[in-house]
């Protein structure tokens, strides 16, 4: 897949088919994960994929308890992203938060048929510097692989317990980092929608400059004009 298409459109993908993810694919989709950048090449990585469906349903469980907490802080004003960006209309970001609880209500509910479950963990993670590259690169593997997912936090609310179920050796240090769901998506593919453009969220040399020039349209796919509309602006 050629890079760019990836990178458009490569984007987070809660409905899910069950058909099983093949062994061969899984594989290509890892053997991508681990030639991400990480700190000094240590590679303080694990991944742990889970197929059993025994497992996915106690974890289908923990999921949907750890996602009313959530929801139980964002109720009450205390949770993560419960307020807008800076400068950003409080309608807009309620409605998004509206669509995305929306699409989580379905993976909570259809969460026994996701095929694979991928639980990263990693040691002295330095805030994720060293192990989001790999999990990105796990997303748009998979995304060349036609295969979906999402990653979230919300099972550290039970930590504990998926150490448990899998057997981690936190006395060696390793802590989760994220789990993610992956399936073959039910929907379609397309460039991530919803984006404030580039001059509005980037600025040359301080705060709030002018980028110099302005990106009112994705430039993927290419177009004849786009490259002519940002050169007569910067």
């Amino acid at each position: 897949m050629e890079i760019h298409k990836a990178l458009y459109t490569t984007r987070m993908m809660r409905r899910l088919r069950p058909d099983p993810i093949p062994l061969e694919v899984q594989a290509r989709i890892l053997d991508a994960a681990v030639r991400a950048p990480n700190g000094a090449n240590t590679q303080r990585w694990h991944f742990v994929a889970v197929d059993d469906r025994d497992l996915i349903a106690e974890f289908a469980e923990l999921f949907r308890r750890a996602r009313a907490l959530e929801y139980e802080k964002f109720s009450t004003g205390t949770g993560p992203m419960v307020a807008p960006a800076p400068g950003r209309d409080p309608e807009d970001h309620a409605e998004t938060m509206r669509r995305i609880k929306e699409s989580g209500d379905y993976l909570a509910d259809h969460f026994e048929e996701i095929p694979l479950l991928l639980f990263v963990f990693a040691i002295d993670d330095l805030g994720g510097a060293n192990i989001y590259p790999a999990i990105w690169s796990v997303l748009l593997a998979a995304r060349a692989e036609g295969v979906g997912g999402v990653m979230t936090l919300v099972l550290r609310n039970f930590e504990d317990r998926v150490n448990e179920l899998l057997g981690v050796p936190v006395e060696e240090g390793w802590n989760m980092s994220a789990m993610l769901t992956l399936g073959y998506p039910r929907g379609k593919w397309g460039v991530a929608a919803n984006r404030h453009p580039v001059h509005e969220v980037s600025s040359r040399n301080g705060w709030n400059t002018p980028f110099g020039v302005e990106v009112p349209q994705p430039l993927w796919p290419p177009r004849d004009d786009a490259m002519g509309t940002l050169a007569a602006v910067g």
